[in-house]
């Protein structure tokens, strides 16, 4: 099983009408929250007042993407969030909720012992900068920032794991954790597929807008039967890494009942990006996307077999036996 990141509060939300698998008859898949620390109960705490130090210093693999080495935290570190833009990058600015693509690397002040990093997965975090979803030093210290830059960061335990610290990670509650981030991207709810258009000749197949202005596609189905098997394939073809059987994936989504045409689901209309591992949804999607590269907007008309057959979720327009159309925007994956 993958190692998850310890910087989560909580494992982020997937699919509300798509997640199920095996036996699981509620309609949603079990998310792994075994190595994901629970986010702090009661109230959060005030915004912090963010300074430029003390922090120590980068002593090894300074460029931006290198694993780093730091240095163990001279002296007392601050009462605050101290930040520091170490390399600046060119790209869009980071804004609270938005989900990032980042490598990091955390060690604790007093010992300088590294307690998790990405480098060494050689796989980028995907989280969302929202409160209660990750620590609230990454959620107040990464705002603004740009893409392509990298941040160093000392976090008190305030605005770390509070007075309970976190075992798992030999983290205890009085612990100021360092940590050096590299913004790799950014999403929010106005993200889109980017690469190039492919041709849609098939008249029995839906057919799927190709604006890529951040605005829910148009999905026209056919006065057709539906198809018996799976069908996905490229609406825009982008460039990135191809999507794997477990992966984790970001994603804009629109869906629709090939009998009547009409939206079900949507996370343009909600304005939120939805994140969620392909081992956690309904089979169609889950095969549908693998193989596909990052950056595509794909068309997935999944049969009855491989969606919900004769246990639609509850109270929703998914009758029993439908066939399910989507167009997915696969934005990032980890």
């Amino acid at each position: 099983m993958r190692r998850r990141s310890l910087l989560l509060a909580a494992v982020p939300a997937g699919l509300v009408t798509l997640a199920g698998c095996g036996d699981d008859k509620s309609g949603r898949g079990k998310a792994d929250t075994s190595s994901s620390p629970s986010a702090t109960a009661g109230s959060a705490p005030p915004s912090p007042k963010i300074v430029e130090g003390p922090l120590p210093a980068i002593t090894a693999g300074t460029g931006f993407g290198q694993k780093p080495t730091v240095a163990k935290g001279s002296g007392s570190p601050s009462k605050d969030l101290a930040v520091k833009t170490v390399i600046a990058g060119g790209g869009r600015s980071v804004a609270e909720n938005d989900f990032i693509q980042a490598h990091y690397l955390g060690q604790i002040w007093d010992t300088a012992k590294v307690f998790d990093n990405s480098y060494d997965r050689k796989t980028p975090l995907l989280i969302q900068l929202r409160q209660g979803g990750i620590i609230d030093g990454w959620r107040y210290g990464l705002v603004g920032k740009k893409t392509g830059s990298r941040v160093l960061m000392s976090v008190p335990p305030t605005w770390g794991y509070g007075p309970q610290g976190n075992p798992q990670g030999g983290i205890k509650g009085t612990d100021t954790l360092v940590f050096v981030v590299d913004i790799e991207n950014t999403f929010n709810g106005r993200s889109s597929a980017k690469g190039k258009d492919v041709a849609q000749d098939d008249a029995d197949l839906p057919k799927v807008g190709t604006n890529t202005d951040g605005k829910a596609p148009s999905v026209d189905v056919p006065k057709a039967k539906a198809p018996s098997g799976l069908v996905a394939r490229y609406i825009i073809e982008g460039d990135g890494p191809k999507v794997a059987a477990d992966s984790t994936v970001l994603v804009q989504y629109k869906g629709v009942l090939w009998d009547t045409g009409k939206e079900f689901d949507s996370t343009y209309g909600r304005k939120q990006l939805t994140a969620f591992s392909l081992q956690q949804v309904v089979k169609g999607w889950a095969q549908g996307l693998t193989g596909k590269k990052v950056g595509s907007r794909v068309l997935v008309v999944v049969p009855p077999k491989l969606g919900y057959g004769d246990n639609p979720p509850a109270g929703g327009d998914i009758k029993k036996d439908s066939t399910l159309v989507f167009s997915v925007d696969i934005l990032a994956k980890m």
